[in-house]
């Protein structure tokens, strides 16, 4: 499932909470298609093969797309049509009715409980249904929050990004993404919660919150990722239990300062962000990379800034190995390098609505792992936005 965020009126998340799963249409006319059917059966059949006995699977027949009003209504019509067919004597060459005889009378008692069975069915489906989109609708609410929409456009640059989810029905997982406007300039990250489930939520939530926080005040980016990797730690310790150790996160932190075309990235053990010219894609990663958040005390020296140049028209992909690791149907990973070299500079919008699709139609079973990217393009030859205040004039309350 793909998350982009373009609804952000309050009417539009309540929507998904009172609107209901609608079936295939071929499964609500199912039930008059099956009486059509026994309707052209029964004038060919023998009078010893009364096909109308058929009748008392409507209500069973209806109750998969309906609801207990419909199919009771449908049990009605099927006693009341078995009635009729039974009556009749030209139905399938019969002399005389049988409509009291007493084959026909316990077709319609079955018919009767069957419809009682399937109301109570259709009733429970309803519940269900309803309990389903309330799941969702808190399930929308709680992705807001922790994934809430990155700004389409922050000074010079261009931002989009995509969610793509393994399971049909899930909305967040383990996979995150963020871009604030500080005063050192634009601060992106994106990461992969080891693990699976609330657990993995939960920590991306930590994780997230502490980067919102950390990114407007911390002067460079290995402190940020300092500050973010203590406050991990910190997480990690009040929540306890076996696992403690395994709670990790790989994650990339980049930075577009205000003041040059440069972007700044340190890597926590993520697959290295992409820079996309109009001439060649590359990887941005010069070995240095530090071990992922919560893995810290394996080594003395964590973090290293590289510094790359970054023009205008260049544009930043960052992802999760979610689309790496898709597999075909013969095994073989997919190719994202190769892809976007083929595919040359697209803008950030069809950039991602390229890569949705080609993923989708690369895996062989579907997304094996939720996947997050994240891309920026530079758009004009200008300073990046203004992004306030600076953290001492914040404090000071006078310009620096």
């Amino acid at each position: 499932m793909r998350h982009r965020h373009t609804r952000g009126e309050p009417e539009a998340a309540m929507a998904v909470r009172t609107q209901l799963p609608a079936p295939p249409a071929w499964m609500r006319w199912l039930p008059v298609l099956y009486v059509i059917v026994l309707l052209l059966l029964e004038p060919l059949t023998p009078v010893d093969w009364p096909v109308s006995f058929a009748l008392i699977a409507v209500p069973l027949v209806t109750a998969f797309a309906h609801g207990p009003l419909v199919v009771a209504g449908a049990t009605v019509f099927a006693v009341g049509f078995e009635g009729v067919l039974a009556g009749t004597p030209c139905c399938a060459g019969r002399s005389v009715g049988y409509l009291w005889d007493r084959h026909y009378v316990a077709s319609y008692i079955c018919t009767a409980l069957v419809g009682a069975l399937g109301t109570i069915l259709a009733a429970h489906r309803t519940r269900r249904d309803r309990m389903l989109a309330d799941v969702r609708f808190v399930a929308e609410i709680a992705q807001r929050v922790l994934l809430r929409p990155v700004p389409h456009r922050i000074g010079n640059l261009r931002l989009e990004s995509l969610y793509l989810s393994a399971a049909a029905e899930a909305r967040i997982g383990g996979d995150l993404y963020e871009a604030v406007p500080t005063p050192y300039g634009v601060r992106l990250l994106i990461g992969d919660v080891r693990g699976k489930g609330l657990l993995a939520v939960e920590t991306a939530a930590a994780l997230l919150g502490a980067f919102r926080e950390a990114a407007h005040d911390e002067p460079d980016l290995p402190t940020l990722a300092d500050h973010v990797e203590t406050s991990m730690d910190r997480r990690a310790m009040q929540l306890g239990g076996t696992e403690l150790g395994e709670r990790f996160v790989t994650a990339v932190f980049a930075e577009i300062p205000s003041d040059g075309h440069v972007v700044r990235v340190v890597n926590c053990g993520h697959p290295p962000p992409l820079l996309i010219r109009p001439d060649e894609v590359r990887e941005l990663d010069r070995g240095n990379s530090g071990p992922p958040l919560n893995l810290g005390m394996l080594v003395e020296d964590l973090y290293h800034v590289d510094i790359y140049d970054f023009r205008p028209g260049e544009e930043l992909l960052l992802y999760t190995d979610g689309i790496t690791e898709t597999r075909d149907s013969s095994g073989t990973f997919y190719p994202l390098l190769e892809r976007l070299r083929s595919w040359g500079p697209l803008p950030p919008e069809e950039l991602l609505e390229r890569l949705h699709s080609d993923l989708l139609a690369y895996s062989a079973d579907g997304l094996q792992d939720d996947t997050a990217a994240l891309t920026v393009c530079l758009v004009a030859d200008e300073p990046a936005a203004s992004a306030g205040p600076t953290a001492r004039e914040r404090r000071s309350g006078e310009p620096g």
